[in-house]
């Protein structure tokens, strides 16, 4: 019978050894990678918040002076628009906005009272023009103004129900030629108001060129976000 000479032995027991190893790696469970985060639906690109709800304050917001407005405050990562002995309520944004191809988009919510709860007020190139929601009412729907009528006299009127309480979501888009709006991903308005004259009410006036504004009712804003669009 041959012996195994001890060199031999050391290294034929060196090779089990790492095969053992080896084994013993591909077996040993590991963590599995960090699924990676889903990519932004195609409509979240390119939005900008317009309201920091961990800021100081209202941010670049500041109270719209109308005279006899409620309390703004910020409460719960919301901007709360109180009732006031005057009609209108409302907050203005300080800075230089977007003027033509641009959406903005916020949650409303009428706290309490029975008329809009969200005055829109947006630039269209050198004019504004208010989208109103919830007005007359409660109901009425509507741009304010083209061609000197009013959301209630022009073609953009619509009468839709609202819950006090409920979270809607408002969007504006101003192109060239059109002027539109949604409320919870529901087209709502798709003007062309033309060489028609865009304008806003007087009483809102001060909401120019960019603001929020309820009238004889307590709203909450929240999300309020711009983003520009393509020419």
């Amino acid at each position: 019978m041959k012996t195994i000479s001890g060199d031999k032995r050391w290294a034929g027991l060196l090779v089990w050894v790492a095969i053992g190893l080896a084994a013993g790696c591909r077996e040993t469970p590991t963590a599995p990678p960090p699924s990676p985060s889903p990519a932004p639906a195609a409509d979240a690109v390119g939005w900008k918040s317009l309201f920091d709800p961990g800021a100081p304050g209202l941010g670049r917001w500041e109270v719209t002076p109308f005279g006899g407005e409620g309390e703004v405050r910020v409460e719960d990562g919301c901007i709360v628009l109180g009732m006031g002995s005057g009609d209108l309520t409302g907050i203005t944004w300080t800075e230089e906005p977007l003027r033509m191809n641009y959406e903005v988009e916020l949650e409303a919510m009428r706290v309490e009272g029975s008329d809009f709860f969200c005055g829109l007020t947006v630039p269209v190139r050198y004019s504004c023009v208010t989208l109103i929601v919830g007005g007359w009412g409660g109901s009425l729907v509507g741009l304010s103004s083209l061609g000197d009528m009013d959301a209630s006299e022009n073609e953009t009127t619509r009468i839709i129900e609202f819950e006090n309480g409920r979270w809607y979501r408002i969007r504006m888009r101003v192109t060239e030629t059109k002027i539109e709006a949604w409320i919870d991903d529901k087209q709502i308005i798709e003007a062309e108001p033309g060489d028609r004259k865009i304008s806003v009410r007087s009483e809102v006036e001060l909401s120019q060129p960019l603001g929020i504004a309820a009238w004889r009712t307590k709203a909450a804003l929240r999300n309020i976000r711009v983003r520009p669009l393509p020419k």
